[in-house]
C-alpha cells in the first residue's frame, strides 16, 4: 500500500462515490471530508453507499468556504486521519470531488514507489508567480483577511484599503518564507507529518488563518521546512482561465486529457458520462507509462484564452462585448467612408465603383434610411434599411455589415446630416480610410430653395458638426488612415486627391486616372458664403473660397486629361 487519498466534496455525490470506489478497490485508502453545507440526509446516504468499503473513512466536518482558513483544516483532519488509520501509506494524495483519475492507479503506485522521498507541490516565491489574479501577492501574507471575500466583498475591500492606509503589516513568523502553489499536493508521510506534528503548528495556524487564500501557501511554505526533496509541481491536471477560474472538463475533452498523462484531472463536469466511463474502466489501453506533462497541452489553452479574450477582429461574442478594447478590432475588414464627395460630384457611386469594382453605398447612416448600394431594402446578415433599428445600435450595424461582406470592400458617404453615433467609431477603426471634403455640406444648401435665414441656421449647425467630427479625426486617439481637403482646395485640383483615393484603395489597373466624376456647378457658391458671413455666420471649413465666379467660369471650359510623370 503505497498512496493513499485525501478527498475535499462539496457537491455532486454520487460522482465523488464513484471515484472513492475506484480508489478502494485498487488497495488504496480514502479518507473524505464533506462540507457541513451539505444536508444531513444527503451526506448520510453518501456514508452508507460507501459503507461496504473497508478502506474508506470520513472525517470531521467543517463548513468550507473558497479562500479560507476552513479549506485547510479540512485538510489536516482528513490527513491526521488517513495517517493515524492506515500505517501502510507511504504518499498522501489530496484530492477534491470533481478530480477524476486519468491513468491507471497500478500507474501511479508505480510511479510514486520509484520515487519514495519526493514530495510533488508547487512551491514558488511570490516573486516567482506569473499566474495570481487578484492584485494581492506579498500583502496576503502582510495583511488580515477576516471577512469572506465572496460573501463580504464590501467588508473585504474596505479592511483591505484601512490596513494600507494605516501602514499595517504582519510579521511573517521566524523561518517562515511564503510559498504559493497549486492546492492539490502528493506528500510523503513523512514530510506531511513532520507538518502536522510541529510543535509550532498553533502559531503557524493562527498566522495562516488570517492569510488569504491559504490553502494555496499553508504546505507550499511548510513543506520548504521538512524537505529539499520536492519537485515543485503537481501530478494533478488543473487548468485556470484568464479570470483565475478553473476550466471545466467535458466530455469532449477526452483525448485532450490523455495526452496530457497526468495522473489526476480537475474540474470534472458532474454529467460527464464519456469521461467518467472511460477512465474509471480497466481499459489498459490508456496505460502509458508517461512522464505527466500538462505542458503538452497548455499551447491549446493559451489559444482558447486568447480566443476567448481577443477573439477575431470584428466578431464579438459574449465574452467580450460588454468590454470595450476587448474587440480586437472593431471591424474584421478595410472599408473606406467618403464626406462630402456625393455633395460635389455627380453620381459619384457609379463613378467609383467603375473605377475600384468596390461596392459603394449611398448615406448608410443617413436621417431617414439606409442608403445601400443599388436601393437594396435588405443586406448582408439580413441588414435592415431601416433607420430605427439601424440606429438602437450603430456600432454593430456597421460591425456586422463589415463581417457579412468580407472580401469585398465596403464604401459608404457620410456627413453632418448623418448619425454621429458613430464618428469616434470611424476615428478608432484602424480599418477606416476616411476621406474628407471639409465644408461640401454647403453645396446642397446652395442649391436649396428654402429661406436664407433657414439656410443660415441649418449651416450653423451642420458646420458645428463636422467641426466636431473634425475633432474626433484629428485627435490623438484616432487611429484611421484620415485624409481630409478643404472644399476650396479639393476644387482647386481635384484630380490630386482622386488618384490618391484610388491608389488607396488598390485599383485593379496601374493606370492614371483619365475619367474625373462630373463636378457640379459652383457659379455663385462664393457669393453665397459671402452671404451668409453678411448674415452673421462664419463659414470656415470651406477653406479661402474665392467671392469671384472667375474660377467658375474657367472651370466651364473642358479640360483635358493630363499625366503627371
Amino acid at each position: 500500500m503505497s498512496v493513499g487519498f485525501v478527498m475535499l466534496v462539496h457537491t455532486a455525490l454520487d460522482r465523488a462515490e464513484q471515484v472513492a470506489r475506484h480508489w478502494a478497490r485498487h488497495d488504496c485508502p480514502v479518507v473524505i471530508h464533506v462540507d457541513r453545507k451539505v444536508k444531513r440526509r444527503d451526506h448520510a446516504a453518501f456514508v452508507e453507499a460507501l459503507s461496504d468499503l473497508d478502506n474508506v473513512r470520513f472525517s470531521q466536518r467543517f463548513s468550507c468556504e473558497w479562500g479560507t482558513w476552513s479549506l485547510v483544516e479540512a485538510s489536516q483532519a482528513a490527513s491526521e486521519l488517513l495517517l493515524k488509520e492506515f500505517a501502510e501509506v507511504r504518499h498522501v494524495f489530496l484530492a477534491s470531488g470533481s478530480c477524476l483519475p486519468l491513468r491507471p492507479v497500478q500507474e501511479l503506485k508505480d510511479y510514486l514507489a520509484e520515487r519514495p522521498m519526493t514530495n510533488f507541490i508547487e512551491s514558488v516565491t511570490t516573486v516567482d508567480v506569473p499566474w495570481t489574479v487578484g492584485g494581492l501577492d506579498e500583502e496576503r501574507f502582510t495583511l488580515r483577511f477576516p471577512f469572506s471575500w465572496k460573501r463580504q466583498r464590501h467588508l473585504f475591500d474596505a479592511y483591505v484599503h484601512l490596513q494600507r492606509r494605516l501602514n499595517i503589516n504582519r510579521k511573517i513568523p521566524d523561518g517562515l518564507v511564503p510559498h504559493l502553489g497549486s492546492q492539490w499536493w502528493c506528500l510523503t508521510r513523512q514530510t506531511l507529518t513532520a507538518i502536522l506534528e510541529d510543535p509550532d503548528r498553533a502559531s503557524y495556524d493562527r498566522y495562516f488563518s488570517k492569510v488569504w487564500i491559504p490553502d494555496e501557501s499553508y504546505y507550499q511554505t511548510l513543506v520548504r521546512l521538512y524537505s529539499t526533496n520536492i519537485e515543485s509541481r503537481s501530478l494533478t491536471l488543473s487548468k485556470f482561465d484568464f479570470q483565475g477560474k478553473p476550466h471545466i472538463f467535458y466530455d469532449d475533452h477526452m483525448q485532450l486529457l490523455r495526452r496530457s498523462d497526468c495522473f489526476v484531472a480537475r474540474k470534472i463536469w458532474p454529467h460527464a458520462d464519456k469521461l467518467y466511463d472511460g477512465f474509471l474502466s480497466e481499459d489498459a489501453t490508456i496505460v502509458t507509462g508517461a512522464e505527466p506533462n500538462p505542458g503538452k497541452i497548455d499551447r491549446i489553452f493559451s489559444k482558447a484564452v486568447e480566443r476567448r479574450t481577443k477573439g477575431r477582429p470584428g466578431l464579438y461574442m459574449q465574452s467580450r462585448f460588454p468590454n470595450e478594447g476587448w474587440e480586437n478590432g472593431p471591424t474584421s475588414a478595410p472599408y473606406a467612408v467618403f464626406e462630402g464627395f456625393a455633395e460635389l460630384f455627380e453620381d459619384f457611386d457609379d463613378w467609383l465603383t467603375r473605377m475600384v469594382g468596390a461596392r459603394v453605398h449611398g448615406h448608410l447612416f443617413g436621417p431617414d434610411r439606409v442608403e445601400f448600394a443599388g436601393g437594396q431594402k435588405v443586406f448582408a446578415g439580413a441588414l435592415s434599411d431601416s433607420a430605427e433599428l439601424r440606429d438602437y445600435n450603430p456600432h454593430a450595424f456597421l460591425t456586422s455589415l463589415i463581417w457579412n461582406t468580407r472580401g469585398e470592400r465596403q464604401c459608404f458617404q457620410y456627413g453632418p446630416r448623418d448619425t454621429q453615433d458613430i464618428s469616434w467609431f470611424l476615428a478608432k477603426d484602424p480599418n477606416a480610410a476616411i476621406s474628407v471634403i471639409s465644408g461640401a455640406w454647403a453645396v446642397p444648401l446652395f442649391y436649396s430653395n428654402a429661406n436664407f435665414s433657414d439656410i443660415r441656421k441649418q449651416a450653423a449647425r451642420l458646420q458645428k458638426i463636422e467641426a466636431e467630427h473634425l475633432d474626433a479625426l484629428k485627435s490623438f486617439y484616432a487611429k484611421a488612415r484620415v485624409r481630409i481637403w478643404t472644399l476650396a482646395d479639393f476644387v482647386e485640383n481635384p484630380m490630386e486627391p482622386l488618384q490618391t483615393i484610388i491608389d488607396e484603395l488598390g485599383n485593379r489597373t496601374s493606370h492614371r486616372l483619365t475619367e474625373a466624376p462630373r463636378m457640379v456647378s459652383l457659379d455663385g457658391f462664393g457669393q453665397f458664403l459671402q452671404n451668409l458671413k453678411n448674415q452673421g455666420m462664419h463659414p470656415h471649413l470651406m477653406g479661402d473660397f474665392p467671392v469671384s465666379n472667375l474660377v467658375a467660369h474657367d472651370r466651364k471650359k473642358p479640360r483635358k486629361p493630363y499625366l503627371v510623370n
